[in-house]
């Protein structure tokens, strides 16, 4: 959908924000008419947190107009149009009261179960009222579902959509669904959510989201990879010794302990958000930028891993974390992991991708770390400093270095590390960067499939990591204890050592500010 006139969008996509447009696929077709956007779960903490400001956002910038656009809300909860608005009001940040108004006045509410038809068919009721309304001159009816719902009723109320609430066939349009993570908790489960999903969407009407697959350093991947002369010799085994994908909170589950002790952190980050990104730092150029020759080059290095070695695999879990009353006390759910993947093909055979992800640690921040190999003939004995790295600090504040060694400023012939630095808060001071949800909307919107995960990937990836997950359910591999607000088990860093990874003493990469210049 294209930002349309000033005159009809409530502010214009300049100036504070990110042209989205910019990064349209000139290839997909640009769609007019009517828009139906439901909400499913809309009285939930994710379609408040998350999901409608996206929307709100999109309103902003002029992606989402109010000639084309409805918004439903649907969920069990008794709430007027009103009372949905109100709760939802006050997570809608950055805009005037009057553009606030004009985007809550798009949405309506419909309550109803997620099992019964009668709920679903007052909602498809009412989307039908507003597809027939005046000013829906061109009689498409375009159908963007958002389940922000627990996975367990995922196939009720898919199939609930499929029977009450699909693009007429009288219309011209589309009905699109988004599914929210997780997608399953093993193989088993995911092939049988799979299939149900399969029985009623076909594949191109299914857009399974991974918010990691949204955000702007990990959308940057391609691009740096592929369209930069400079890592394209060096993007290999021969180069680089090791890669590191780490995800760091420094708080814990915060009360969601007794749902979180359900998938612990390899379901619930690393099988995803860390592999989706190992998929881009590691997979073969695609033959274009189309969705499915990207898609086809993840599975292909998905389908490339070894089995893990449980030798190569740390599980910890915090003190404290069987405090809280909805954990049990024999619980053996890891609230840190580190999980090596290798990747048996000829550009990285032999180079250790160490996944890491953990709670209640000393730092907050996701990050991708390629370190290279030594320099041969070390004239400067310079070794010991450390080695070349490129860092892509996916968040907090948004970056790319690289650790070089330099000279030291002075008379001497002395030698330090320092940095090549894109911070991007100093570089793009005047851009907004896209939230991950608003821009893969975006995406749902216009068809573009490229950054959500197709069934044979989900497939693929669960086929890495169920033995392990089984095990660890098992108690075959023992969490260990670790104290909140550290690195998380020192076996963790003893086997990274042990696998190469040499960390630089001395050296700390602080984000540069308009201060110090």
């Amino acid at each position: 959908m294209s930002g349309g006139s000033s005159g009809s969008s409530p502010l214009s996509a300049h100036d504070s924000f990110s042209p989205l447009s910019d990064f349209k696929d000139l290839e997909l077709s640009s769609e007019s008419g009517c828009l139906s956007i439901v909400v499913l779960g809309a009285s939930g903490d994710l379609a408040k947190k998350k999901t409608f400001p996206a929307l709100f956002h999109l309103f902003q910038q002029g992606f989402l107009q109010s000639g084309e656009v409805h918004i439903f809300g649907y969920a069990r909860s008794n709430l007027s149009d009103d009372g949905l608005r109100e709760r939802i009001r006050g997570y809608l940040k950055g805009a005037s009261n009057e553009h606030l108004s004009q985007f809550l006045q798009l949405i309506k509410y419909v309550s109803g179960s997620y099992d019964s038809g009668e709920g679903f068919e007052l909602l498809n009721k009412a989307i039908s009222e507003y597809e027939t309304s005046t000013t829906n001159e061109s009689g498409s009816s375009r159908r963007l579902f958002y389940l922000a719902l627990p996975p367990s009723v995922y196939p009720s109320v898919s199939k609930m959509i499929g029977l009450y609430c699909m693009n007429p066939s009288s219309r011209t349009g589309w009905t699109r669904v988004i599914v929210e993570k997780p997608f399953g908790k093993d193989l088993d489960s995911a092939e049988e959510l799979s299939a149900q999903l399969g029985e009623l969407f076909e594949e191109d009407q299914l857009y399974r989201i991974d918010h990691y697959l949204g955000k702007e350093l990990v959308q940057n991947l391609l691009v740096l990879r592929f369209a930069n002369r400079l890592f394209l010799p060096l993007w290999n085994r021969d180069n680089i010794d090791n890669v590191q994908i780490v995800f760091r909170e420094d708080f814990g589950t915060e009360g969601r302990g007794g749902y979180f002790d359900q998938y612990g952190i390899i379901r619930d980050i690393i099988q995803n958000h860390l592999l989706q990104v190992f998929c881009l730092v590691a997979m073969e150029k695609p033959v274009s930028l189309k969705p499915e020759h990207i898609r086809d080059e993840k599975v292909k290095v998905l389908q490339s891993v070894n089995p893990i070695k449980y030798d190569e695999v740390v599980i910890g879990q915090y003190d404290g974390y069987k405090d809280d009353p909805t954990v049990p006390d024999d619980s053996n759910t890891p609230t840190f992991a580190s999980v090596v993947l290798r990747v048996h093909n000829e550009r990285w055979d032999g180079v250790p991708f160490i996944l890491k992800a953990g709670k209640a640690l000393s730092s907050r921040k996701a990050e991708i770390r390629v370190q290279f190999k030594d320099a041969p003939g070390d004239i400067f004995r310079c070794k010991k400093q450390g080695r070349n790295e490129f860092v892509i600090r996916l968040q907090p504040s948004e970056a790319m270095y690289m650790k070089l060694t330099v000279k030291k400023p002075g008379l001497e012939m002395a030698t330090e590390q320092s940095e090549l630095d894109l911070s991007y808060r100093l570089r793009y001071q005047d851009v907004k960067i896209p939230e991950a949800y608003e821009r893969l909307i975006l995406d749902t919107i216009r068809g573009d499939q490229q950054h959500f995960v197709r069934r044979d990937e989900l497939k693929a990836a669960w086929e890495i990591f169920t033995p392990l997950l089984h095990d660890i359910d098992a108690g075959k591999l023992k969490s260990i204890p670790y104290k909140p607000g550290t690195r998380g088990p020192p076996e963790a860093d003893e086997m990274s050592t042990r696998l190469g990874y040499v960390r630089t003493h001395g050296y700390i990469w602080i984000p540069p500010t308009l201060a110090r210049f």
